[in-house]
């Protein structure tokens, strides 16, 4: 027991030094990435609402509000990608890193929520299209397409391994698809003179965002209840297990993301021959690292020779039938 526990302390150290190193660059690419987004969004914000009203535009002020969200939506994933590099303490045995799926899913919300005021000012408006000054319009949401594209572009390497970062980098891409629709919007009022084309845009950004920010809820609500994370297949984690030598079976496999990038799994291995040495486990550990991207493992040897039945056993076969 006490060899265990020793093995189980080293691999954590060696694991936590190896992630120290590996993240701290992102993290500073990240950090710049955010504070050149916040400032750029948070001056423009300023600059399309001051002219959405002057122009009397909802489509503009509606991607104002909208950009508003995205503000603090990046304030958030900034702040979850900080605290989920602090260390571990006594009541947080494993630090703050499931900041970043609350932050993910927060952020998801906040789009949704922006939505609903988008829609519901836009129908408003239905009734008794305003006068909307199309050139304005048109020029404000250029300069929008050039500041949410160089922000998106800003997440593009992070947002691939991250839902925290893409969610940052699909709320900047939604908005230069917005921004173009903006755009369009007002070259077409000024051409024509169909000033209800400037709801008609607004409710077509809403399901622009509304699609782009259901995949993103979804994950993240997912990782908050503790599912597989998407990218993990547990059957394949299974019988990779069952295949190691002297393994005559395998139990209590839970498998969940700690973060938005970090995935742990307990397991109990059933071994007849006994415990088989540190080295044997440092390579399943390092097997679940390289191979199915698994950061933490904690491994129990047994020897099977008391029936042990796992607890939530009809939940963990529903989950591998699903």
């Amino acid at each position: 027991m006490e060899n265990h526990h020793n093995h189980s302390h080293n691999h954590d150290h060696s694991g936590h030094s190896h992630r120290g190193g590996h993240h701290h660059g992102d993290l500073n690419n990240h950090g710049r990435a955010f504070v050149i987004a916040i400032i750029l969004n948070t001056a423009f914000v300023v600059i399309e609402f001051t002219y959405g009203f002057i122009a009397n535009s909802t489509a503009l002020m509606a991607d104002a509000g909208h950009n508003m969200s995205d503000v603090l939506g990046l304030l958030l994933a900034w702040g979850a990608a900080i605290l989920g590099r602090k260390a571990p303490s006594g009541r947080y045995t494993y630090g703050l890193r499931s900041t970043s799926i609350l932050a993910a899913m927060t952020n998801a919300m906040l789009l949704m929520v922006a939505c609903g005021a988008i829609a519901w000012e836009a129908v408003h408006r239905f009734s008794q299209p305003p006068v909307v000054a199309g050139l304005t319009v048109t020029l404000v949401a250029g300069i929008g397409i050039v500041i949410n594209g160089l922000s998106a572009w800003l997440f593009v390497k992070g947002s691939k391994g991250d839902l925290n970062i893409r969610g940052a980098y699909l709320h900047m891409a939604v908005d230069a698809v917005v921004s173009l629709g903006v755009v369009v919007a007002g070259a077409a009022i000024m051409f024509t003179g169909w000033y209800w084309l400037d709801p008609v845009i607004s409710l077509v950004i809403v399901v622009v965002i509304m699609i782009n920010t259901w995949s993103l809820l979804r994950d993240s609500v997912q990782l908050a209840l503790n599912a597989v994370p998407a990218h993990i297949d547990v059957t394949e984690v299974e019988s990779y297990l069952r295949q190691c030598p002297g393994v005559s079976d395998v139990h209590d496999l839970h498998v969940w993301g700690m973060s938005t990038t970090e995935c742990a799994l307990t397991v109990h291995l059933a071994m007849p021959e006994g415990y088989p040495g540190d080295a044997f486990l440092d390579d399943i550990m390092c097997t679940l690292k390289w191979r199915f991207s698994i950061q933490h493992s904690t491994l129990q040897v047994e020897q099977g020779t008391t029936n042990h039945t796992c607890a939530l056993h009809p939940d963990t076969a529903a989950v591998h039938d699903h």
